[in-house]
């Protein structure tokens, strides 16, 4: 799919404001709320962007952990469609080399321990596994990839800005809180299932039904509107908006806005980890952020103190970026890479085959 200008700027704005209401992106645009919902749901339904709610570990009790697992080749693809069925992985993707990263989340010592003990299977087709926590993330989640367009005036974030708020959106709603369901993937010989596990907030203190429906729905559809959300929740449009509002002002709920890098002309992402004097890690990880060639970066713990998802444009510019770009960061002391070859679950959605390479 081909981006054009108003593209750009819709996506943009979504990274100011995932909820901002099409009539506020129109008056900011320039342009009638009709066009802006009939872009936005064609970019969504081509699997270009997603707005969802993502919480925050850290005020759950939970744990974010980043896993690597290496397989024998033709092993890797159907173990990484299975862990992508596990509601408590957000993105699972699939390197060169048979190996799986993948991001899952446990509260509890014994759902760290089951996930690392027990979930993952015992097989002579999986080599190894290793899992470490997620420390410090400087991009991603809430902080938005510097990469993904500037296709806004300084006046137009303003704008978009100081009318921010949690208010209903014109986006028509799909029906709530159903989660599309997931085709089954074949079993390979050689290879266990990976178990189900329950639903990530069950049983958090704190998170009452509402919550917790409210949760789900947006984890769903985050532009989902009042109306949705309380057919979801079975609570009043007034209840709703004042829980939605405590939740996001608590810093417990926030919208993440996820985009498919290749419509905006980014056709090489790579996985990337770095090993860091102690002593630079934060200065190494800030300034990583700045870069746009970084989708994401993170502290974390193990052999290799920093994890960086990269996205160039091509292989030329992936090279200049390794060589240039963290070849004049100061200590760094050594960079292990690998080509993403296929996002299997992304923004905690299983991506259909026809959105990969």
């Amino acid at each position: 799919m081909t981006l054009d200008g108003l593209d750009r700027a819709l996506l943009h704005a979504l990274h100011v404001d995932g909820r901002a209401p099409f009539r506020r992106i129109a008056e900011v645009l320039g342009v009638s709320d009709q066009t802006v919902a009939r872009r936005y749901q064609r970019l969504r339904a081509a699997g270009v962007v997603r707005v969802v709610g993502r919480t925050d570990a850290r005020l759950l009790g939970q744990v974010d952990w980043l896993t690597r697992i290496r397989c024998v080749p033709d092993a890797a693809a159907p173990l990484a469609e299975a862990l992508a069925r596990r509601p408590d992985t957000s993105w699972v993707s699939l390197l060169s080399g048979g190996e799986i990263v993948c991001n899952a989340r446990a509260r509890l010592r014994p759902e760290r321990e089951e996930l690392l003990l027990g979930a993952l299977p015992r097989s002579p087709r999986v080599l190894s596994v290793s899992a470490h926590y997620l420390l410090r993330t400087y991009v991603g989640g809430q902080v938005a990839w510097s990469g993904r367009t500037s296709a806004l005036t300084d006046g137009q974030i303003a704008r978009l800005r100081a009318a921010a708020g949690t208010g209903p959106t014109a986006a028509k709603a799909p029906g709530l809180p159903h989660v599309p369901g997931v085709p089954d993937v074949p079993h390979v010989p050689g290879v266990p299932d990976v178990p189900d596990v329950p639903d990530v907030l069950d049983g958090l203190d704190g998170l009452d039904g509402l919550d917790r429906a409210l949760l789900a729905a947006l984890a769903v559809d985050g532009r989902a509107p009042l109306a949705a959300l309380a057919a979801a929740s079975g609570s009043p449009e007034t209840t709703v908006r004042r829980r939605l509002a405590a939740l996001v002002d608590g810093g417990l709920l926030f919208f993440d806005v996820d985009v498919d890098p290749r419509p905006l002309g980014f056709e090489v992402e790579a996985f990337c980890w770095l090993t860091v004097a102690p002593g630079r890690l934060a200065a190494v990880g800030r300034a990583m952020a700045e870069h746009p060639e970084v989708g994401f970066v993170a502290a974390t713990t193990g052999p290799s103190n920093l994890v960086a998802g990269l996205v160039c444009r091509d292989t030329g510019a992936f090279y200049d970026y390794l060589t240039q770009g963290l070849g004049e960061l100061e200590g760094v002391v050594a960079v292990e890479t690998a080509p993403l070859l296929r996002s299997v679950k992304r923004a905690g959605m299983i991506m259909p085959s026809s959105n990969n390479p």
